[in-house]
């Protein structure tokens, strides 16, 4: 393909270059999005506003079809990502699975994803979306203003911490804090829940620390390096504190590489290379923790056949 048929912006900066001096054949993203057209277009232009969820000024580096994303995905390497939808509202849940099902089933890259919220019936439809293959979840309480430990989700955590199927979490106080954000929220889950299969997205940013606590304590969590580390996320407020870098290194094992694509503003190298640059802040962060986070864990989290990516 010449630059000029290139389905990428412009003035794209490659990545290849870094995940060959890893040795890496690609990169496996946990945290993607794809949206039924109308529903992504109203949630960009939340974004758009910088409305009171956002907090700032947010512009979107990769407003395309889908079509031209998923195309996008695979020239900057990505070689495994999930959908990710997130009910905001009681009664849309199994319409954004049957929809993300539907659309994962187009695409061989693509990870069979589902969502769930707090309502009657909730643990069925996500017994229904593990059957039909969903390899991870994805839930935001500052957005749907839901607490992790509601009872009408009781049932559902008991059998995602059976079943071991990962659920991508937003549940840090970032970018704005409410009610229903906070490392209290999950303790309080965990203390019913002790091996639910959560990845907390951002890292849980802002309260690092203690996010990160919790991780250490239950094999079962992971993190996500979702825009932390950019120079857009990463300000006086945001900044990873190098104090947690030696206990970051040793989770190695639990912390998987994630963009938040196509909703960021700046190029999708720049969250590659925020991770990378680890290495120079903290010797543990080498190349080896770097090849897990990028490829592997995310390889052995979703079960993938590597011979196919």
């Amino acid at each position: 393909m010449t630059p000029a048929e290139s389905p990428l912006p412009e003035d794209e900066p490659p990545v290849a270059d870094l995940l060959l001096a890893l040795g890496l054949p690609g990169v496996v993203d946990a945290h993607v999005h794809f949206l039924p057209p109308a529903l992504q277009e109203r949630v960009w232009a939340v974004f758009d506003s910088a409305g009171p969820k956002i907090g700032r000024p947010w512009p979107i580096r990769y407003r395309y079809p889908h079509e031209q994303r998923v195309e996008q995905l695979r020239a900057l390497g990505v070689r495994a990502f999930p959908t990710l939808p997130y009910a905001h509202r009681p009664g849309i849940a199994s319409w954004l699975n049957d929809w993300s099902r539907e659309f994962a089933a187009g695409v061989p890259e693509c990870l069979a994803s589902a969502t769930f919220y707090p309502e009657p019936g909730t643990a069925a439809y996500v017994a229904d979306a593990i059957a039909d293959g969903a390899k991870v979840l994805k839930i935001h309480t500052q957005v749907g203003e839901f607490a992790l430990d509601d009872p009408l989700l009781d049932d559902t955590w008991g059998l995602l911490a059976e079943a071991q199927v990962p659920v991508v979490t937003h549940v840090g106080s970032g970018p704005v804090p409410n009610a229903w954000t906070g490392p209290e929220h999950l303790e309080r889950l965990l203390r019913r829940h002790p091996r639910v299969p959560v990845v907390v997205a951002h890292m849980g940013a802002p309260e690092y620390a203690d996010f990160l606590a919790l991780v250490e304590q239950h094999p079962t969590l992971r993190l996500d390096t979702t825009m932390v580390f950019t120079s857009f996320f990463d300000d006086v407020a945001s900044h990873y504190p190098d104090d947690l870098l030696p206990r970051l290194a040793d989770l190695g094992e639990r912390v998987l590489f994630g963009s938040d694509f196509p909703t960021i503003p700046y190029p999708y190298r720049e969250q590659v290379e925020g991770v990378v640059a680890l290495q120079e802040r903290h010797p543990g962060l080498g190349p080896d923790w770097l090849r897990r986070v990028l490829w592997h864990n995310g390889v052995e989290l979703f079960g993938l056949d590597v011979s196919q990516l």
